[in-house]
């Protein structure tokens, strides 16, 4: 693990999907039950394939959604029509929209975190009875709420959004939410990291970062002024998502578990 200085370190900031909680995992689970109700080739398939073609979907149209090129109703037209074409079935755009409608029940009722999130969480703030929590997530701000809501994180972190004019609905609150479909810039463009540390009354070397992706979460935190941490949780990691190939800088720590955060986050 990389030596850090975590001396001056007041706000730890998290990703949610693939770091805090297991959205692989509940995703591969939602495209399962969907499976075998569609019945014909498509329940026939192979269910490793067709989850792997669906998390590629989902990562090449959210990245068209994050640069503009599709809302967000598009991103998921587009991805239930191209899952379900080479099966011989044709979604129009209001069948697309049904069928998405359909597995996200299956999604939402998937939500958990990873069993090191309490623990950890338990450990930093014993270990440091003063630091603060946030998220910064590319992603809908209503849609990660209500995911946030319902893992239980919401209260623990403390949370309140930001909003795209850096005002905050609670101030009251030690806690942010950055998301991108608010803020219209997404990670790892450097202005929504200080857009997140302008929100916590912090300078960005005064945060902690730590994501799942090697580019987008812990490189674009380490080159916006924060300490950048890339959480590579090994069997469990995302490998079409995860950017693993990309080589880390120094000063960029992985860990495998976020049990070991505590530890390189204590002064």
């Amino acid at each position: 693990m990389t030596a850090v200085d975590s001396a001056a370190i007041q706000v730890v900031l998290f990703d949610l999907d693939d770091t805090l909680m297991a959205h692989s995992r509940a995703v591969d689970l939602a495209i399962a039950l969907t499976q075998r109700a569609a019945g014909g080739d498509f329940a026939a398939a192979d269910k490793a394939a067709v989850q792997a073609r669906w998390r590629e979907l989902e990562e090449l149209h959210y990245a068209r959604y994050l640069s503009g090129e599709l809302d967000y109703e598009g991103q998921r037209i587009h991805r239930a029509r191209d899952l379900h074409a080479p099966y011989g079935i044709h979604l129009d755009d209001d069948a697309a929209l049904a069928w998405f409608a359909e597995y996200l029940h299956g999604y939402r009722d998937s939500w958990t975190l990873f069993d090191d999130v309490l623990p950890a969480l338990d450990a930093l703030e014993s270990a440091v009875p003063s630091i603060r929590f946030g998220i910064i997530t590319n992603g809908d701000l209503a849609f990660q709420t209500d995911k946030l809501h319902r893992i239980d994180l919401w209260n623990r972190f403390d949370l309140t959004p930001v909003r795209r004019d850096g005002a905050v609905d609670d101030s009251g609150r030690r806690g942010r939410l950055i998301a991108s479909g608010e803020l219209g810039t997404t990670k790892p463009d450097p202005a929504i990291f200080a857009a997140a540390a302008a929100a916590c009354d912090v300078p960005p070397e005064s945060c902690a970062y730590l994501g799942d992706r090697v580019r987008t979460d812990a490189i674009g935190a380490h080159e916006a002024g924060m300490l950048g941490i890339w959480l590579d949780r090994g069997a469990h990691r995302n490998d079409t998502t995860s950017e693993s190939h990309v080589d880390l800088p120094a000063g960029v720590p992985r860990i495998r578990s976020l049990r070991e955060l505590p530890a390189l986050l204590a002064p």
